[in-house]
């Protein structure tokens, strides 16, 4: 079996973007802060895909602050730029899910390669890795930045093993985002799917993940089976 490479979607699945609400509840309020930290990562995916499906790249970054003006103006929050640049200053400083370090030290010691795969610039994967503790845990960053289009475009998965000569069967994808994961497997991907929120189904159209968790933890161990299957 060639060795299983693991490339992890970053918001989300490694850092906590609900750490964005505490931020903004000195502000808004608790309530409003958590609709607002939803809505805007709602329309950060959102902007990727119209910008994908128009050709018009733009730093993710950008996006973001595209993303925070939008939601901003369709809730009526009127944030100061003060707010709104220590809420974007904050987004390249977002906390590790309390899983990560030990379950991603438990899946290089099954002999795993981990990289990160996210549609974040270089330079944003690099600073959140740096504050969230996790950047030696990882043999490499693949940005979308590199060929300039989004996930899901298939492009980019094509770009990801090309960048770490993995065969497709021995390429996963682990996010907590299920367009990520459908985007994958069409692209011929394996996939392991973060459930973090409970309430969050998985969507009904597009070829399910191969495995399917609540946190990290529980996917090594999910994986240890897998891998022993296979093997």
């Amino acid at each position: 079996m060639d060795t299983p490479l693991f490339a992890f979607a970053l918001h989300d699945t490694l850092v906590d973007t609900r750490d964005l609400s505490a931020l903004l509840a000195l502000r808004l309020g608790a309530a409003e802060a958590d609709a607002f930290t939803r809505r805007f990562r709602e329309k950060q995916s959102e902007f990727t895909y119209r910008r994908g499906l128009m050709g018009a790249y733009a730093d993710f970054h950008r996006i973001q602050r595209e993303a925070l003006e939008a939601v901003d103006r369709e809730r009526g929050t009127r944030l100061g730029e003060e707010s709104k640049q220590a809420l974007l200053t904050h987004c390249r400083r977002l906390p590790a899910f309390a899983d990560a370090p030990a379950a991603l030290t438990r899946l290089r010691g099954l002999g795993v390669r981990c990289v990160v795969f996210s549609n974040a610039s270089r330079y944003d994967i690099e600073l959140l890795l740096d504050n969230s503790g996790l950047a030696d845990r990882f043999e490499d960053i693949v940005s979308a930045e590199e060929v300039r289009r989004f996930q899901p475009d298939a492009a980019l998965y094509a770009h990801l093993r090309a960048r770490t000569h993995s065969r497709p069967e021995a390429t996963w994808l682990v996010s907590a985002e299920p367009a990520e994961i459908i985007g994958a497997r069409y692209a011929g991907l394996r996939a392991a799917w973060l459930q973090r929120d409970p309430q969050r189904a998985f969507e009904s159209w597009g070829d399910p993940p191969d495995l399917m968790a609540p946190d990290l933890d529980a996917l090594v161990t999910q994986c240890a089976g897998w891998f022993a299957r296979e093997g």
